[in-house]
């Protein structure tokens, strides 16, 4: 009764199955207990957490835990928490109305301000695309020495690597996602122990200062931060793969799966968070405490690390953490492209031509940059990456924020009073905090 009523509530045809190749292929195990569901569900969360700990995200880390220490921790926190909040609402819409986040925009808004949001989206795809093609072509270059214009190149070759992924199955794909994660969560927990931060600082770290606010600088960083982590394109995945689960399509079934889905999101949102605030905390321990504070980009850190940290693995280990983030980075954006072509438009390209294109618009920029700027040009382009993807977020946040709020879309599914409230209040922030980005980007002195 509970899914005719939600169905009614989303007006036109009904579209086609979000990512229909993979649609309810992962089965659950009925009567099994707590934690053999728990694994069966777990992994959606995991390639979303990628998101959150791209390359793109490097740099707004490395540069503040090097100029102001421990002291923007809290912003990583903040941030964290927010995804969390944010990602639970987009694996609620995926699994109470069995539609993606452009899905549901499609079936909601007039034709107009749906071309308008997919080209948003996909510029901002491109913008993501751009920063795993900088990252990998990066990582490439400290780890073989390979020049950055042909480690662009070499990232073409990823397409066919998802592609041929796919066919195998999900699992293996989040089973591969899952494997890097823990490749860059043991890289960075080797950086830890080498620059032996002190406890006290990054405890003290994690509480809010005023500081934060009143100066200028360090304002700016932590809005950066703040607007590299919470990615849009993840609302969008998330709101799919979410759907590859083969739960009981009834009221009962779609409790179960938010439950086990939320507590998969959260867990893979917070080994994000640890991610992150190593990055940061071992920027503050080994250039802050040196008084190397102009320390802001990925090829400054690397080549600082091990004359500081005395190794060279130290370097070794950062390098290919940085390419574990941009391949994971890589497996997820090019779903998210799928996703919001065809949950936008209903058209359906072939797999392979459909991440070609989407690679390609991100290759051809930074290739050219590459080639006439070199390795500054790629570090100003991984900014700009980032302030692009600052733009379209509130584009994604708000008709989330619309749907899942909405009883006629959700039923008895939909968002508790004190959670509107909250979603609302942290829409308005981020909206608020990327326009400030935005205007000192731009505009700043």
């Amino acid at each position: 009764m509970v899914s005719k009523i939600i169905s009614k509530a989303w007006r036109r045809e009904r579209t086609a199955n979000s990512l229909p190749e993979v649609f309810s292929s992962v089965n659950i195990p009925k009567n099994a207990g707590f934690w053999r569901k728990l694994m069966a569900f777990t992994g959606p969360g995991l390639m979303v957490a990628v998101g959150y700990m791209d390359p793109g995200n490097w740099a707004t880390d490395i540069a503040g835990g090097a100029q102001f220490g421990y002291t923007l921790l809290s912003v990583i926190l903040i941030s964290n928490i927010f995804a969390i909040i944010l990602q639970h609402l987009s694996l609620k819409l995926g699994i109470v109305a069995e539609r993606d986040l452009a899905q549901a925009c499609r079936d909601h808004f007039n034709p107009t301000t749906n071309f308008i949001l997919w080209v948003l989206c996909e510029i901002a795809i491109a913008a993501c695309d751009l920063a795993e093609v900088i990252g990998s072509a990066i990582a490439l270059n400290l780890l073989f020495g390979i020049p950055l214009t042909w480690g662009v190149v070499i990232t073409v070759v990823d397409v066919f690597l998802i592609l041929f992924l796919q066919a195998k199955g999900f699992r293996l794909i989040e089973s591969i996602v899952a494997g890097l994660i823990f490749i860059i969560l043991g890289c960075f927990a080797y950086e830890i122990i080498l620059s032996k931060p002190d406890i006290f600082p990054i405890l003290s770290g994690l509480v809010p200062q005023k500081e934060v606010i009143t100066n200028p600088s360090m304002l700016y960083i932590a809005i950066g931060i703040l607007g590299a982590t919470v990615m849009p394109h993840n609302l969008y995945l998330h709101s799919s793969i979410v759907q590859t689960r083969n739960y009981e399509r009834n009221r009962e079934g779609k409790k179960e799966a938010i439950k086990f889905a939320t507590i998969d999101s959260t867990v893979s949102l917070l080994l994000a968070f640890f991610i992150n605030a190593a990055i940061l905390i071992v920027a503050a321990a080994t250039f802050h405490t040196t008084g190397n504070t102009d320390v802001a980009d990925i090829h400054d850190a690397h080549k600082m690390l091990a004359p500081i940290l005395g190794t060279t693995f130290a370097s070794i280990f950062f390098a290919i953490a940085l390419l574990a983030s941009g391949q994971n980075s890589t497996l997820t954006g090019t779903l998210a492209g799928q996703i919001v072509m065809e949950g936008f438009l209903n058209i359906r390209l072939k797999p392979w031509l459909r991440r070609l294109v989407t690679r390609l618009i991100a290759v051809i920029p930074a290739l050219i940059v590459t080639i006439i700027y070199g390795e500054k040009g790629t570090t100003n382009l991984l900014v700009l990456s980032q302030v692009i993807l600052s733009m379209q977020l509130s584009f994604a946040v708000v008709p989330l924020v619309m749907f899942t709020g909405s009883k006629l879309k959700m039923g008895a599914f939909v968002n508790k009073l004190w959670l509107k409230v909250l979603i609302w209040i942290i829409a308005v922030v981020i909206m608020a905090l990327n326009l400030y980005l935005l205007f000192e980007t731009f505009f700043g002195v």
